[in-house]
């Protein structure tokens, strides 16, 4: 009995090990056949804004639109939120490669490439179209390419509408107004200089401590646009918009140039591509956005004051030491973009 009995178990465990084998075998072929094939690039995009903002969603459109075009070779994990760093941080690291993409606002970028305070200058265009007319021709096609000394490379222009002041004191509608104002600005020295010759005082704090600064007293106001104001429930803290529209910033899709020069042409084409088209959908989106936003805050009870068409021009006399400051030696592009205007 004991040598049937180890034989049987012989016999029993050599049948599950040839199962096993034979079940590995087969489980590798399956996988082959079915299983999503290993993308080359797995890249990181930053992005500060919440997930259901136009540019957050413009980014994940972006991503969608790559891995579909590259058969899922490249992939992209897009990050929102700004929980991979506020964007002067983002930028810092796009120069190194720790970051691959992010969508970046021209504030903070100027910091890097002060040429691109040419195109966020107080009061510099009528509206919306007269933006779009000179970013896309010639002269917004010489903005992208001088980023490229800082080491990352443009890949789009996203919309990020007109900027306005708002606060938690009383309505802005005179100059005088802004006086003696403590006003929340990006790390920007262009956007410290223009709060500053409205006789306010400039204070640079990361996006995210807006609100608590506003409901602490710590600063009275900022500025920003419409979505922004809504989205991040600035209103409920302060409840006086001014639509003045001292500047329209706009914002650059990016990429570090160490991941672009890791990259084939013919990948760089379909990423360029796929960011013209995001950016189209992103300001579709943010149209729609921005007057829901606007159609929210009226509702809501929030004094909006529209400046006269005389007061808007003191404004735009009180900038005149600021282009003077960062723009003297541009002044010949100023005047083209103004004449794109005409």
């Amino acid at each position: 009995m004991g040598k049937w009995k180890h034989a049987a178990v012989a016999a029993y465990m050599f049948m599950v090990v040839a199962a096993l084998l034979s079940g590995c075998g087969h489980g590798e072929r399956t996988a082959g056949e079915t299983k999503e094939p290993v993308p080359e690039y797995v890249l990181t995009y930053a992005e500060n804004q919440a997930d259901d903002y136009p540019t957050a969603l413009g980014a994940y459109r972006f991503a969608q639109l790559v891995e579909e075009r590259t058969g899922g070779r490249i992939q992209i994990q897009v990050s929102t939120g700004g929980t991979l760093g506020d964007e002067r941080a983002v930028i810092e690291q796009l120069q190194f490669g720790g970051i691959d993409f992010a969508r970046v606002s021209l504030s903070p970028l100027s910091e890097f490439v002060p040429h691109l305070n040419v195109l966020q200058m107080p009061y510099l265009y009528n509206d919306s179209e007269h933006m779009w007319r000179v970013l896309e021709g010639p002269i917004g096609d010489e903005f992208l390419e001088c980023v490229d000394s800082v080491g990352v490379t443009a890949l789009s222009w996203y919309d990020a509408g007109a900027r306005n002041f708002y606060n938690s004191r009383r309505p802005i509608e005179t100059v005088e107004d802004v006086k003696g104002m403590r006003i929340r600005v990006q790390e920007s020295e262009l956007m410290e200089a223009m709060v500053e010759a409205l006789g306010g005082e400039a204070l640079k704090l990361v996006y995210g401590e807006v609100y608590s600064a506003l409901q602490t007293g710590a600063i009275d106001g900022a500025e920003n646009n419409w979505p922004s104001y809504e989205s991040e429930r600035h209103y409920e803290v302060a409840p006086y918009y001014t639509v003045d529209e001292h500047t329209r910033v706009p914002e650059m899709q990016l990429v570090s140039a160490y991941t672009w020069n890791k990259l084939t042409e013919e990948d760089q084409e379909i990423i360029r591509a796929c960011a013209r088209e995001s950016a189209v959908y992103e300001r579709k989106l943010w149209a729609e956005r921005s007057q829901a936003s606007e159609e929210k805050i009226r509702r809501s009870g929030c004094v909006v004051t529209e400046l006269s068409a005389d007061e808007k021009r003191r404004f735009q006399e009180a900038m005149m030491p600021v282009y003077q400051k960062f723009c003297e030696e541009d002044m010949d592009v100023i005047d083209a973009i103004v004449a794109e205007g005409k």
